[in-house]
């Protein structure tokens, strides 16, 4: 993602932007599964689901939308080319058809990519779904009133650039082929084995021209899923989907669509969402949230209640919380100084301070320990549960600092548990063990952010944390560690300024593996490889709660998004 802190809540909310990230540990089904509590735990078709959230389902056009997997909400009026497979766990990081009969057949290199349409698609006013409506949904993405979803395809398509969408720009783009109405073959820069992954980003679906009323589509847009809007109030704060009658789970085996209808009530402040769930009062009694996690405390009381525990989801998204070092900045540019420091954090602090084991595991390495981002497990700097402040020492003094040193660590004052003080002041009072007295510079969230992400600003010594936008390795190590990504006069995210050529080449190398199960393989070594230059020191992953009311049956938590898949629920 280009935007760190803006990662976990496009997931979460499946829209924009982040709420608290979620963590990254693989757990079985048993984990993740929440059950209602009445006695008949068969899914039927029927009643309303009701959605209590914090932030709105703003922007609710799919060109619009910086989705992963075709988003929660979104991808169940919106469908694309491919989603992520609705499964409990690991298996739910699988990618999967959608309105396309596979996953994509690439050529021999990965630079094109053809896809064919089921037959039997169909809008909510009943006409067929074409290639070209695909095709024209894309096009319209990079119309500049449009901007907001993800930047990859004006990457990676040939001759796209400079599109300005089909507003001003009547051609389109050439790099997209419709043969027929039901073939679309892309055509990009460079091979790109993830594309199938990039297919489920809610760019990929299909708008008829003839309904496309611009800036106000998202009022009313047109539904290729087994919902349709009937109401979108205030930008989404109030959002009601009621069935559309031409979708069939005949062409759509991954959304269930139990609810009649489903409403999504936003604005909500946190507290009470999780009150209201708690008590499941009234329609509250089938109500759920995706974005809206418990905290340490109200974990703690729903954890000392049987009925309520039974109703707690746990999910795991990759995502990584993490000391972040800019080499270009003394000491930092010493590696035997951040070496020390990766020996002196004292993990089991920075738990307590992200609220505790339940809400945040352990990291040593970069990328999230779940298979498909290819988790190679290593410790290359082991500090043990309280810290090494004794090797940290050794390594100070080989570094010229045998009297220890100081410095100063840049974080937010955001209460996000992640790049928060709280995380800020465990790490100042390990540090302090070895010899190593840390200043805090804390600021305001835009403040920090703009801070960071300056080649021309960025301090040396700074919390960070990153989401992946499908799970695997690439969209989480490219972004940081590829040196042609650095941005010198714009947002920038690789932290350390690496523009290792080897490091470079590898990434190319596997980007043009197909086999996703081997690229994560080569991801995972790759992670360990650029580890051994300690610019990052990795945290912890932070870990998903969340309460469902009583009425809530089949609950499905993949390690995809870390959330509730909202297409699963049934209230009946």
């Amino acid at each position: 993602m280009r935007q760190p802190s803006a990662i976990a809540r496009r997931m979460a909310v499946a829209s924009v932007s982040l709420a608290v990230a979620a963590g990254a540990v693989a757990c079985g089904p048993k984990d993740n599964d929440a059950k209602g509590s009445s006695g008949d735990s068969t899914p039927h078709k029927g009643g309303t689901l009701t959605v209590l959230n914090s932030d709105p389902q703003s922007d609710f056009d799919p060109a619009r939308l910086y989705t992963s997997g075709g988003g929660n909400v979104p991808s169940l009026v919106f469908r694309t080319l491919t989603t992520r497979n609705r499964a409990n766990g690991a298996a739910g990081a699988k990618v999967v058809p959608d309105l396309a009969t596979d996953t994509g057949r690439p050529s021999e290199n990965a630079t094109v990519w053809t896809y064919t349409l089921k037959k039997g698609l169909k809008y909510e006013d009943g006409t067929a779904i074409t290639s070209a409506d695909i095709k024209y949904g894309i096009e319209r993405s990079f119309a500049p009133e449009l901007s907001g979803g993800a930047p990859y395809l004006r990457d990676w398509l040939v001759g796209a650039a400079d599109y300005q969408g089909p507003y001003k720009d009547k051609k389109g783009l050439s790099a997209i082929g419709t043969p027929d109405s039901r073939t679309i073959v892309f055509h990009l820069n460079k091979p790109e084995g993830e594309f199938p992954y990039l297919a489920t980003q809610t760019q990929f679906t299909p708008v008829p021209k003839a309904k496309d009323t611009g800036t106000k589509y998202e009022e009313h847009p047109v539904s290729s899923g087994p919902y349709k809007v009937v109401k979108n109030e205030n930008d989404g704060e109030h959002l009601v989907l009621e069935r559309n009658t031409y979708w069939s789970s005949a062409v759509d085996d991954q959304r269930k669509a139990y609810p009649d209808t489903v409403d999504v009530r936003s604005g909500l402040d946190s507290s009470v969402i999780n009150q209201r769930l708690s008590a499941s009062q009234g329609a509250d009694a089938t109500a759920v949230t995706t974005d809206t996690n418990l905290g340490p405390a109200e974990l703690a009381k729903v954890t000392g209640d049987k009925d309520l525990a039974a109703r707690v989801g746990t999910g795991h998204f990759g995502y990584t919380n993490y000391i972040a070092f800019n080499p270009t900045v003394k000491p930092f540019d010493n590696a035997k100084v951040r070496q020390a420091i990766s020996y002196a954090i004292d993990r089991s602090s920075v738990i307590n301070a992200a609220g505790g084991s339940a809400l945040a595991e352990a990291a040593t390495t970069f990328l999230p320990n779940q298979k498909s981002f290819g988790y190679t497990s290593y410790d290359l700097f082991p500090a043990g549960e309280a810290g090494n402040a004794a090797k940290a020492k050794e390594l100070l003094k080989e570094a010229g600092y045998p009297n220890g040193l100081t410095v100063t660590l840049t974080h937010s004052n955001s209460k996000d548990f992640e790049t928060s003080p709280e995380i800020a002041t465990a790490l100042q009072d390990a540090l302090k063990k070895a010899g190593i007295t840390v200043k805090l510079e804390g600021l305001e969230e835009n403040d920090y952010k703009d801070k960071i992400h300056s080649v021309k600003t960025e301090p040396g010594f700074f919390l960070a944390h990153w989401g992946a936008d499908w799970p695997s390795g690439g969209p989480f190590l490219a972004p940081i560690f590829d040196g042609r990504q650095i941005v010198k006069d714009g947002a920038n995210f690789n932290t350390g300024l690496l523009n290792d050529a080897s490091v470079n080449a590898e990434i190319d190398a596997i980007n043009k593996l197909t086999d996703l199960d081997a690229a994560a393989k080569r991801w995972g070594a790759l992670d360990k490889k650029i580890a051994g230059q300690a610019l990052t020191v990795p945290l912890f992953h932070p870990v998903y709660k969340r309460l469902v009311g009583k009425d809530i049956k089949n609950v499905v938590i993949s390690d995809w998004t870390g959330v509730l898949d909202i297409s699963q629920v049934a209230v009946k």
